[in-house]
């Protein structure tokens, strides 16, 4: 191919994922899909997140929305634009660029034919972190808002995973009531609230051990979480749980990541677990790499925030983290093997779907 004057050359195709390496989109862009997931539609991957392209120091810009992509391989994925865009003329909106919009999950609801989002907003200055609900016809939206700034169970909830049985259709809400525990909650049928049932997990008295970022999968009858401390931004050592039913009770199986000596996950912090509905046993954890240029290992990460924590009061967000520039943050994506019941995370420079069976 001649390029003419002006003209840039498109980007190479991918035919593999090649996890902490600068991702981008089908036309040359970086990726910004942050605190995401995929969810697969009609045989065509959706992969989906914050987008924080303007989020950078200085900018006082949280996000810029939620941005889709969408791919049949896993490898390329063709930006599909802002599936729920920031409410630029409303600074009291949930969806407010200055807002501190993390983490969209989004599930599909078979009875109503819908698609529905959660998302966790936390207030600037305020000791408050809440979610707003969105549906759509489409997983490409739009999306409309019919919930907003409420308090599941009174609660305040931080990070989230929402999960749909699949024999019956039932809906599960597992969110981090903040700083304090893990709660699984039962959604409503429409998948729009919580019906008030609910089961507590994982109890711990203070950041940094409390546990967040909550990424539920299944495998075979046994339910695994996948969490993190609570250090914002800075990684640190994840854990693994299992149990036989979805409210538990979960048995701790320790550190999915042993090889790593760093016990920071890789630098990361696993933000969801994908299922390849077209393999028979392989399990993706998606993981953001917020500070790619961090190297300092878990346990220095986990006393300076205990350190901080005596210092501030942190049921107020944390400003200082609005001044790292998430805008460059990385995406690290690994298989997950099993040894017996316990789910390993190895490190692999390049690895491909085709590989597994």
């Amino acid at each position: 191919m001649t390029l003419q004057q002006g003209e840039v050359a498109p980007p190479a195709v991918r035919t593999s994922i090649r996890p902490g390496e600068v991702w981008l989109d089908t036309a040359g862009n970086r990726i910004q899909a942050h605190g995401g997931s995929v969810i697969a539609v009609d045989g065509v991957f959706y992969w989906y997140g914050e987008n924080k392209e303007f989020t950078t120091p200085g900018s006082d810009i949280w996000h810029w929305g939620v941005r889709c992509y969408s791919s049949t391989d896993l490898y390329n994925w063709e930006d599909r634009g802002l599936i729920i865009p920031p409410d630029e003329d409303d600074p009291t909106s949930p969806l407010h660029p200055t807002q501190y919009l993390d983490r969209p999950h989004i599930i599909y609801n078979e009875r109503s034919g819908r698609f529905v989002c959660w998302i966790k907003v936390m207030t600037k200055g305020e000791a408050t972190q809440r979610s707003t609900v969105l549906v759509a016809d489409s997983i490409l939206g739009p999306y409309r808002i019919v919930r907003s700034w409420i308090r599941p169970l009174s609660m305040h909830a931080g990070d989230f995973d929402l999960v749909v049985d699949p024999s019956d259709g039932k809906g599960y809400y597992y969110f981090e009531r903040v700083h304090s525990e893990l709660i699984c909650a039962d959604l409503t049928d429409d998948y729009t609230d919580v019906t008030g049932y609910y089961s507590t997990h994982f109890p711990q008295p203070q950041p940094p051990y409390v546990r967040e970022a909550p990424a539920y999968f299944r495998r075979g009858g046994s339910h695994y979480l996948i969490t993190s401390g609570t250090t914002g931004y800075y990684p640190n050592q994840s854990e693994v749980a299992i149990a036989k039913t979805y409210h538990g009770p979960f048995t701790v199986l320790g550190d999915p990541h042993p090889t790593d000596a760093s016990r920071t996950s890789f630098r990361t912090q696993i933000s969801s677990v994908f299922k390849h509905p077209g393999k028979k046993d392989l399990y993706i954890a998606l993981g953001d790499r917020w500070l790619p240029n961090y190297h300092a290992d878990g346990a220095q990460a986990r006393d300076a925030f205990e350190e901080y924590y005596r210092r501030h009061d942190l049921t107020v967000p944390l400003e200082e983290f609005a001044e790292v520039n998430t805008s460059i943050a990385d995406y690290v994506w690994l298989p997950i093997r099993f040894e017996g019941d316990m789910a390993l995370i190895d490190w692999r420079d390049e690895w491909r779907v085709e590989d597994f069976d």
